[in-house]
Formats: C-alpha cells, sequence, structure tokens
C-alpha cells in the first residue's frame, strides 16, 4: 500500500453516515486522518458508527449534525472541525438528494431542497474553508459531483443542473485558489450501489414486473458500459491521490469514474 502522508491531517465530510461519504470517511480514518462527519440519521447508530471508526483507526473523529439548508450551521461545523483538530486540510462536499419527476410535475420545494443540499451547501463549506486552507498554505477541496456532471438524463432535472453546478463551481474554484496550495477537483462516479441505489433496485423491479437482476441489467446500468457498479474503493482511491502531495498539480478537475457511461 502506498504511503500517501496523510497521517495527522484534518477532514469535513459533508453527508458521510452512509454510502459514499461513508465509505470516504473510512478510507481517509485509515490513513491517519482526523475526521469531522456530517448527516442525518438515528443519533444512536451515528455514535456507535463513529465510535467504531475512531476505535478501528486510532485518529479523532468527531460528528457534526449541520443541516445542509442551514448555511450558520454549515460555516459552523467547518469551523468546529478548524477548532478542535487545530487545521483543516480535506474538505469534501458529498451530501446530496434525489427526487425524479417530469419538470412540468416537479416540486417546487423538492427543487429547492435539492439545489440548496447538492450545490449551494459546498458553496457554503468551502467559502468558509478557503481562509483556513490559505493561511495553512495547503488544502484539498473535493466535490462529489455525478456523471449526471456531464451529462444528463430524463426526469432529473433538479439533481442535473445541480450537478452540473458543482462541476462549474468546482472549476471557478481551481482558477482562484491557483497559486495559493489549496486545489478543487469534482468525482464524477457512475452508479454506486448505494443503500439509495438499492431501494431503487426493489422498486423498480416491483413497479416493471420484472427480476431484480434485470432492473440492474436493463434500467439502473443502462448507460454505464461495463454494465458494473462503481465500487467505494475505486472512488476512495481517486480521493486519496487527489489529496496527497501526488494531486498538486490536479486541480479544476472533473474525473469520471463511471464504467464509460460519458465515454459516449
Amino acid at each position: 500500500m502506498p504511503d500517501y502522508g496523510l497521517k495527522g491531517h484534518a477532514a469535513v465530510i459533508t453527508g458521510s453516515t452512509s454510502g459514499i461519504g461513508q465509505a470516504m470517511a473510512h478510507a481517509l480514518a485509515a490513513e491517519g486522518v482526523n475526521v469531522l462527519l456530517n448527516g442525518f440519521g438515528d443519533p444512536a447508530r451515528i455514535e456507535a458508527d463513529r465510535a467504531a471508526l475512531e476505535a478501528e483507526t486510532g485518529v479523532r473523529v468527531l460528528y457534526h449534525g449541520a443541516d445542509m439548508t442551514k448555511p450558520d450551521q454549515i460555516a459552523d461545523m467547518v469551523g468546529s472541525a478548524h477548532r478542535e483538530f487545530g487545521r483543516l486540510d480535506i474538505l469534501l462536499n458529498n451530501a446530496g438528494i434525489q427526487h425524479v419527476a417530469p419538470i412540468e410535475e416537479f416540486p417546487v420545494e423538492k427543487w429547492d431542497a435539492i439545489i440548496a443540499i447538492n450545490l449551494t451547501s459546498a458553496f457554503h463549506a468551502t467559502r468558509a474553508a478557503i481562509p483556513l486552507m490559505k493561511a495553512q498554505g495547503r488544502g484539498r477541496i473535493v466535490n462529489l459531483a455525478s456523471a449526471h456532471g456531464l451529462v444528463a438524463s430524463p426526469f432529473k432535472s433538479a439533481y442535473v443542473a445541480a450537478k452540473h453546478g458543482i462541476v462549474g463551481f468546482t472549476k471557478s474554484a481551481a482558477l482562484e485558489l491557483a497559486r495559493s496550495g489549496v486545489t478543487a477537483n469534482a468525482i464524477c462516479p457512475g452508479y454506486v450501489k448505494t443503500p439509495l441505489v438499492e431501494a431503487q433496485i426493489a422498486d423498480q423491479a416491483k413497479a416493471r414486473g420484472i427480476p431484480e437482476d434485470r432492473v440492474v441489467e436493463e434500467v439502473i446500468l443502462a448507460a454505464q458500459p461495463n454494465k458494473s457498479f462503481v465500487e467505494y474503493e475505486h472512488l476512495a482511491g481517486l480521493l486519496l491521490y487527489l489529496v496527497s502531495d501526488m494531486g498538486a498539480s490536479t486541480t479544476g478537475a472533473a474525473l469520471s469514474v463511471d464504467g464509460g457511461w460519458t465515454a459516449a
């Protein structure tokens, strides 16, 4: 295993109580990074997961329950991490939600929530983190976008708009920070078998009256030429590269991990 030189660094990861964010937290903690978790869920389960990760890796693992629709709470989350850890090296903007509907039927409140959580929260967290990282002369901002940050699908207008926005925001941040020692990049995954996607598979199978393996092949992974889910470790490997010194010259990039989805 390579040594990424991250021991003692500190990270904030939004939306990290499950799915991709949780996997990324485990990958960073395993490299000696102190981590501040964030997200919704059962408080007892969150605390058990936090304590288990801390015990397993020997790093400090904190939790902050900032609501990603509340700018003041987001700023407090970033500030709390810096106060507790004494530094802030990594910001991973990962929090996101989804809703699927035709544009003319799309609930306004769902549009507003998706834009707030998937896009605007990244602005608020980044805005709070930049002065801290600039003062250190080094920082890594990584935004979890999506293949939908590069291409579109029907009935996902808010999600596609937010993820395209994340890619554009990443590029602007990279240009502004180019001489500061702080990088900004976006990771654009295809489908990952998260709890959310697993629920979609079951729902689609029931709605279409077909087996779940056909749903995976013909519906969920229809756009991915390799017909395989992206694994958590594939995303974690890219993250570790980006936040290490090896990734110092990679900035402003939207990096696809999608089984060939956006190659067409």
